[in-house]
């Protein structure tokens, strides 16, 4: 039984959109960081918040969450080709964004940070009274941070009104969970900080999705963190040209066969809110909006030196009397 097919099909259309945006975004780089096989812990963990509220999403799989909150295909786009008319003015390819949107930069080269600065935007909440939360994710390497654990202890000292999200794909670029990690179950570390800690299937959009709206009503009655730990599996390699060898391949295809997108089609298509034609459709229509949205950021002006701040980086020389 599907509680809100409205939702639940919205979350679809999300996912696919996802998926094509990154298909399209790995051809155009082979440095770009597929989300293949993980939109559902982006899409679950972020749908429906409020515009108050604030989103910190993990940088694999980001984009759609700025889509979500507002922001245009077509100028998301153009910051993933660094172009000036960018959000980040094409500094980096595109995780950030106006104020409005209420979304946390996640700036790659440095994972960690992000998980206190949302305790930040948190304790921000909670100081000015307010009933909005912050929602953030990051990976299962990242959760091994130092920064990861100071966070989520002042966050459960002060009862912050934060839902913290393990996006657990079990690799660490290319070394595996188990050579970093020895506890059984990266959701075990909540109760040494008193917080409910809550493991979630994280190719079920709609479980994550219950899950962080528990945690996120939770926060908005002044109780507190939850920490989740959606697990998940990356179809691709860690950026688009990755060879893989680190992994077998037996592995890939079988986390394949769980892929969530196809996943809730089924679900969906077994109690008739979605028939093949209509997945078509969907997928169909989609490709088409990326398609048109990625011709037309192309054509967006490339940048120049004026566009990267070197005058907010650098003094003006002093001029000589």
């Amino acid at each position: 039984m599907i509680e809100d097919p409205e939702k639940a099909l919205a979350m679809h259309r999300w996912m696919v959109l996802s998926r094509v945006f990154d298909d399209a975004c790995c051809q155009e780089s082979a440095h770009w960081f597929p989300s293949q096989g993980e939109e559902a812990v982006p899409v679950g963990a972020f749908h429906g918040l409020r515009s108050d509220d604030v989103c910190a999403p993990a940088y694999r799989g980001a984009p759609v969450v700025y889509l979500m909150r507002g922001a245009m295909l077509e100028h998301v786009l153009a910051g993933t080709l660094g172009k000036r008319t960018a959000f980040a003015r094409g500094r980096h390819y595109g995780f950030t964004a106006p104020i409005e949107l209420r979304i946390l930069p996640y700036i790659q080269g440095d994972l960690g940070p992000i998980i206190s600065q949302a305790t930040g935007t948190a304790f921000a909440q909670r100081y000015r009274k307010s009933d909005a939360v912050t929602v953030v994710s990051f990976g299962d390497g990242t959760s091994n941070r130092g920064d990861f654990h100071e966070a989520i202890n002042i966050g459960a000292v002060w009862k912050l009104p934060i839902v913290y999200v393990i996006q657990n794909n079990s690799y660490a670029i290319s070394l595996r969970i188990e050579r970093a990690t020895a506890a059984k179950a990266l959701v075990d570390r909540a109760a040494g900080y008193g917080i409910p800690g809550v493991a979630v299937d994280g190719n079920d959009v709609l479980a994550v999705h219950a899950a962080v709206q528990q945690g996120v009503q939770r926060a908005r009655a002044g109780l507190g963190p939850t920490l989740i730990e959606a697990e998940t599996f990356r179809m691709r390699g860690h950026y688009a040209a990755d060879s893989q060898t680190y992994r077998p391949t037996a592995e890939v295809e079988e986390w394949k066969s769980r892929d969530p997108i196809l996943r809730l089609e089924e679900r969906l298509a077994a109690v008739g809110l979605l028939s093949d034609a209509d997945a078509r459709a969907v997928w169909g229509a989609v490709r088409e909006e990326v398609a048109r949205a990625l011709a037309a950021a192309k054509q967006h002006p490339d940048i120049l030196p004026t566009d990267l701040g070197l005058d907010e980086i650098f003094a003006t020389p002093l001029q000589e009397s």
